[in-house]
């Protein structure tokens, strides 16, 4: 069986990061009044926070696999490379559609290329013609992976498509889950992986979010029929990142629970409690990236399953 967490991980240092006007109007979770008063420094302070966050990661004795952004084509977003592929263990490469134009330029081969010098990349799944008719899945954003079960947990919103959905379940092997979850202003939640995380032995989900009670209970009874322990987080806790967690390994074999300290704070004593029972809760502070782009610690990794040569 596949193992769900990996000890390494690819992660884009960025070169121009900053408020992507063209993503706002599907991620509720980007902050504009705080991107007008970091706006100058938002480059600047992401960095500095995207070096911290690689440094303790390492220091934790996690694999990172850094890659500088480029100057140019301009992409604010390449610091979540989380939403344009993916990589798993039978070797397969998977590239995604994207909404925006502009994130679609974070898409780079030059990476695919370097990683295959050292792993096994028997194929690459490329998705993004779906482009052209306008539908979307944006990676491990959309997608939420059991990669031991080979099941895919996604809610349906702008940037996740149903059909192509059903392609990344054709091409992959994978069981697809189709649900919906929306904020507490009833806005579609943009990307899966803000409000539910999968680890081995437990998943976290902002069940809240579900209306339906229906969609609700199939996704808690599918996720107990896994074999996960479910942590219900609050719809509070979920717009404090909470959900948008993972969990990874170091080499020597402990499992760490990668996330913001935004998140880690909303957690209450008990949840964190619970978590630490399957992995140790790791924590940076993201608030700039957080408050700019509209993701956090989980969304800034792409975690390398493929097998070595």
């Amino acid at each position: 069986m596949q193992s769900q967490a990996t000890s390494t991980i690819l992660m884009i240092r960025p070169v121009r990061f900053g408020f992507n006007q063209q993503t706002a109007a599907s991620n509720a979770f980007q902050d504009s009044e705080m991107a007008a008063r970091t706006s100058n420094a938002a480059q600047a302070d992401a960095r500095q926070e995207f070096d911290d966050m690689v440094q303790q990661l390492k220091a934790s004795g996690v694999d990172v696999l850094v890659y500088d952004d480029t100057d140019e084509p301009h992409t604010p977003d390449s610091l979540f490379p989380n939403n344009w592929v993916s990589f798993h263990a039978s070797g397969t490469v998977v590239l995604y559609p994207m909404q925006a134009e502009n994130r679609r330029a974070e898409r780079r081969q030059d990476i695919i290329d370097e990683l295959a010098k050292k792993y096994h990349v028997a194929r690459v799944v490329d998705l993004t013609h779906f482009e052209q008719e306008g539908k979307f899945l944006e990676g491990t954003g959309s997608l939420v992976l059991d990669r031991m079960n080979r099941v895919a947990f996604a809610c349906l919103s702008p940037r996740t498509d149903a059909d192509v959905l059903a392609e990344f379940g054709k091409q992959t092997g994978y069981r697809t889950i189709a649900f919906h979850a929306v904020d507490a202003n009833g806005t579609p939640i943009y990307h899966t992986n803000v409000l539910m995380s999968i680890g081995d032995t437990f998943a976290i989900v902002c069940l809240s979010a579900i209306a339906d009670p229906d969609e609700r209970l199939m996704v808690r009874q599918e996720l107990e029929s896994l074999g996960k322990r479910v942590v219900d987080i609050t719809m509070e806790q979920m717009t404090h990142f909470a959900g948008n967690v993972l969990q990874v390994k170091a080499r020597q074999g402990n499992k760490l629970l990668v996330m913001s300290t935004q998140a880690f704070e909303s957690l209450t004593p008990q949840q964190i409690s619970l978590l630490g029972e399957y992995a140790n809760p790791v924590h940076f502070d993201l608030h700039v990236i957080e408050g700019n782009g509209g993701g956090s610690a989980r969304c800034m990794m792409a975690e390398v399953h493929l097998p070595l040569k």
